[in-house]
């Protein structure tokens, strides 16, 4: 017992020292992480905290519980950067505390530290802890519901049995309110495969399982939904719905994607660990009946969440977010196998592990030639999207050094299986370690850099113009941006205006506007009232005077 509060208290203070440093270092990017800081940010302005609003108006793509944590976030912290990757950032210690206790009272002391590190060693797992997005709290909650339920199904007792099916439920429940009716559907595609698989029917059907689990579904993860529907905004709620349909059978807002998308990025995104549960495609003997029952849920949900968004036609990257957890689990598994000597460490993997290390290195000693070599690639016109050749003329410092890090993923992990090839917890430690210090560095590294070629004009512009009495909005694509940096004023403080009257309606302050410079042409002879102000790395900025009103004009192709 002593050892399990020391460890958690190890745990939680390395994760927040992991997690939490830099939060505020680089501006929020477009869609997501600002997405959600808006709306957190407008619920302050408006004091209405059941409504989820964009741009003051109801957005019903996501319920609030995310929202929510970052409103009182901000409330703390103010309307900033920091407040808002926060949440996340105690959704990384959260995390990793859980996963400890999961694989110490499952398996052993050594597997619940093994999985800490395998987890927060792994890319993608430990950048999502840093960023400001709905998924790694909507993940844990999945992993909790389902973890409750293996929980329920191993029980012995009907007591236990019964108080594991409520936390199941509570916790998906809370799932839906962080972002809708998938962390249900997750797991009730994962129990359908667990029944047909082990024809383990007599826990499920049965009416005080049913009646519980019901019941505190419907109150913790509708709580929401009923408010809205008390209040008279069913519309809302069928709105709602229509956009996760939406979302499951076209490709929204441009996300599209080839067949085996989520396949390939969590191979490579969740290197090393996806490396390591290559070898998880076999049968294995447990100690316990707990042990194997949560091994085949692992094993059921992955292939549930990676076929699932497979199909689904919208492709973003952390759809599938929630195989992070059974990755690497299995990954964990494995390792703790081989050093209990049950498996061997083949050759095969140990080139797998390297070749993959050089080739996600090698990406950075590419980027820094490209960098070093951009201007001669721009003239001799190999890059034929203009946009993309604005952002490339940002004046981003580069010290010339930053391919080290690529050097560093693929020395560090070869030195690890040569220096420790006879010593298994040592070579995974030093794989790990390895791919910890890669990610943390290439935070803060690298991203200042991505972001500074991005987006950090436009949002340059957008602070620089905050407090001020204008209208700013952008033209021709799509963003959250100029809501959250301009911090737009609410309706009840500030006159709302339409995007046509803010264009050639009569406007008594002036009005801003951002495009991309392949939409310029076409912007200046459709609203010639507006005048350029500047051009900066593949952003135009517009400006019109107050009192004008101007005719639109036939649009003319560019």
């Amino acid at each position: 017992m002593n050892n399990r509060k020391y460890d958690l208290i190890f745990i939680a203070l390395a994760a927040m020292l992991l997690f939490v440093p830099f939060l505020g270092g680089v501006h929020l990017f477009d869609w997501d992480e600002i997405n959600f800081a808006e709306s957190a940010r407008e619920m302050l302005l408006s004091h209405d905290f059941l409504t989820v609003q964009i741009n003051f108006h109801p957005f019903w793509e996501k319920p609030p519980l995310f929202i929510w944590m970052q409103a009182l976030s901000m409330k703390v912290f103010g309307v900033n950067e920091f407040a808002a990757r926060f949440p996340d950032a105690m959704a990384g210690v959260a995390t990793l505390m859980v996963l400890y206790l999961i694989g110490e009272k499952l398996f052993s002391r050594r597997f619940g530290l093994l999985w800490v590190l395998v987890y927060a060693g792994s890319i993608l797992p430990q950048l999502y802890f840093r960023s400001g997005i709905i998924d790694p709290w909507f993940n844990l909650f999945i992993f909790l519901g389902i973890y409750f339920m293996v929980r329920y199904l191993a029980a012995l007792t009907d007591r236990r049995g019964f108080l594991f099916a409520f936390l199941s439920a509570v916790f998906i429940g809370l799932a839906i309110m962080t972002k809708g009716p998938v962390g249900l559907l997750v797991l009730l595609l994962s129990l359908v495969v667990w029944l047909l698989l082990y024809r383990s029917w007599s826990k499920i059907f049965r009416w005080r399982f049913l009646l519980i689990y019901g019941v505190t579904l419907l109150l913790v993860g509708g709580f929401w939904f009923i408010l809205q529907i008390a209040d008279g905004r069913a519309s809302l709620i069928m709105d709602f719905i229509q956009y996760q349909i939406r979302l499951f059978s076209h490709t929204d807002a441009g996300h599209g994607g080839f067949l085996f998308y989520h396949f390939v990025i969590l191979f490579f995104g969740v290197f090393p660990a996806s490396v390591f549960m290559l070898m998880a495609f076999r049968k294995f003997r447990d100690k316990t009946d707990r042990q194997k029952v949560f091994r085949n849920w692992m094993m059921i949900s992955f292939w549930v969440v990676l076929i699932l968004f497979t199909i689904v036609k919208t492709k973003i990257v952390h759809y599938s977010s929630y195989c992070y957890f059974p990755i690497t689990f299995f990954a964990t598994y494995i390792i703790i196998r081989m050093m209990n000597n049950e498996l061997k460490f083949p050759s095969w993997l140990k080139v797998v592990l390297i070749g993959v290390a050089a080739l996600e290195g090698s990406l950075f000693v590419g980027l820094q030639l490209f960098i070093h070599y951009k201007d001669q690639i721009i003239a001799k016109g190999w890059i034929h999207d203009r946009f993309a050749v604005g952002n490339l003329q940002a004046n981003v410092h580069w010290s010339g050094f930053e391919f080290l890090l690529g050097i560093l993923l693929f020395t560090g992990v070869l030195i690890s299986i040569i220096i420790f090839r006879k010593n298994i917890q040592r070579m995974a430690m030093g794989i790990f370690a390895t791919s910890l210090i890669f990610t943390t560095l290439s935070v803060f590294i690298i991203t200042p850099k991505v972001e500074g070629y991005s987006q950090n004009a436009a949002i340059d512009f957008y602070a620089n113009h905050s407090g001020e009495d204008a209208y700013v909005d952008v033209w021709g694509f799509k963003s959250y941006a100029q809501y959250f940096y301009f911090r737009k004023k609410s309706p009840e403080t500030f006159p709302a205006a339409t995007m046509q009257q803010k264009l050639n309606g009569k406007v008594n302050r002036p009005v801003y506007v951002v495009t991309k410079i392949t939409s310029k042409k076409v912007f200046q002879q459709r609203y010639p009232a507006f005048h350029l102000l500047y051009e900066k790395n593949g952003f135009d900025f517009f400006k019109r005077n107050p009192e004008s009103e101007t005719k639109t004009k036939p649009v003319i192709n560019d």
